[in-house]
């Protein structure tokens, strides 16, 4: 994380020079320095000064809670290290609680889970690297947990958020953390993504990502998965270059992993072949084998439209079924 230290009086300097030689990543600046620029550019802020002082300079540029840096302020005697934006996804209740420690301070955290001892679902989330489908679904089911509701966790992954009152009846709302795009729920309800889906792509050269795009998000559709649960796409290392799948990673944000031949060929004889591939570039099959090897288990077969083959893995280490 890299951090701005703001401070404005002699002893909020030396505070700041402590903060300085912990953390690596720290950059010092004096007074009221373009806190924009900032803002923008450092994932977390810290003022030495008073709270107000931090609320008025901040408050302009404040987006929302996914996209804020955390933002932590200490007075300039060092006596409170205090959390006050972007607590849980910016880090900020965890950047406060280091510097307490660091400078001896107590640590002010005061979003109502964490003085609860209750892990909320975008702390989980954060945890495990799932993405948060929702924001408001994510307030309400976090409302329903500061309130001791009973919830249901329903969950494809095998990590379990830490909360006591979970039940599989007569829940006041649930948790899903699933790759499918769509779940039956009647009660309010919350999605987290996590990345365990592959994509293995077979394509003719310069093939442009819109089309491999296109079919891959017919094939989803068409199975009800979630396309921000595609952590990477797999191909044969002939494909290394491709510009067009390139550029559907870059859209996707996933990971780009590529296979040899001798660990292609070590699998395709689990797929259907094709001769016409073969011929081309030395192997029956690629997007299967490369779903396969990238995953460890298919879930969509092979499908085949206009140059551009595309099957779906599912990473089995740590899946579990709930439906």
């Amino acid at each position: 994380m890299k951090i701005a230290v703001i401070f404005f009086t002699d002893k909020g300097e030396k505070i700041a020079i402590k903060i300085k030689k912990a953390m690596e990543n720290a950059v010092i600046f004096k007074g009221k320095t373009d806190i924009k620029d900032i803002f923008d550019g450092f994932q977390g802020i810290v003022f030495i000064s008073a709270a107000g002082i931090a609320v008025r300079l901040i408050a302009p540029y404040i987006k929302s809670k996914t996209e804020d840096p955390a933002v932590v302020v200490i007075d300039d005697i060092g006596r409170f290290s205090i959390s006050l934006l972007s607590g849980h996804l910016g880090g900020a209740n965890e950047l406060a609680l280091k510097i307490s420690k660091l400078i001896n301070a107590e640590a002010i955290i005061t979003t109502a889970s964490d003085g609860r001892g209750i892990e909320a679902p975008d702390i989980f989330a954060k945890r495990c690297g799932f993405l948060i489908e929702d924001m408001e679904a994510l307030k309400k089911l976090t409302s329903i947990m500061v309130n001791c509701g009973a919830i249901a966790f329903k969950s494809e992954m095998k990590k379990m958020i830490n909360y006591s009152n979970i039940v599989k009846e007569n829940y006041d709302g649930a948790l899903y953390v699933t790759s499918k795009e769509r779940v039956e729920e009647e009660k309010p309800y919350c999605i987290l993504r996590p990345k365990n889906l592959v994509v293995g792509v077979g394509c003719k050269r310069g093939k442009p990502m819109e089309e491999i795009l296109s079919l891959i998000t017919q094939i989803f559709n068409d199975n009800n998965l979630s396309m921000k649960s595609i952590g990477a796409i797999c191909s044969m290392d002939v494909k290394k270059n491709e510009k067009g799948i390139i550029d559907l990673c870059s859209q996707l944000k996933c990971d780009f992993k590529t296979f040899s031949m001798e660990e292609i060929k070590a699998v395709e004889d689990k797929f259907d072949k094709s001769d016409f591939v073969a011929a081309k570039v030395g192997v029956s099959s690629v997007c299967e084998p490369a779903a396969y090897l990238g995953s460890g288990k298919i879930i969509v077969k092979k499908t085949a439209q206009k140059g551009i083959t595309i099957a779906v893995g599912r990473r089995e280490e740590l899946w579990q079924s709930f439906m």
